[in-house]
């Protein structure tokens, strides 16, 4: 039965606007692989963008706490520094007495 209905829309519209409207739906799914084709690169590309992202946050995190504990060294290498000028100024003192 739906084979009678296709061959009568068939044989009721012409070949050249069947053959256009065959064009089109080609032309369409060429399309649909085209835009599937592009939305999985898009989606490898965000993936790839994210992986990177996270590293990058680790990097950042790590850097974060090397600047920490460089200042703490900073801080600790100052204290003995003015601790050692202290000592040599109290030398100086006592020898100009």
């Amino acid at each position: 039965m739906a084979s009678n209905a296709v061959e009568r829309v068939v044989e009721q519209v012409p070949v050249d606007d069947f053959q256009a409207l065959e064009e089109k739906i080609y032309l369409t799914i060429e399309m649909y692989k085209t835009a599937r084709q592009a939305q999985a690169a898009a989606e490898r590309d965000g993936q790839r963008v994210r992986q990177q992202l996270e590293e990058r946050e680790e990097q950042l995190v790590a850097l974060r706490r090397e600047a920490v504990q460089l200042r703490k060294e900073r801080e600790e290498i100052r204290s003995r520094v003015e601790k050692m000028l202290e000592q040599i100024e109290s030398i100086a003192e006592e020898r100009a007495s």
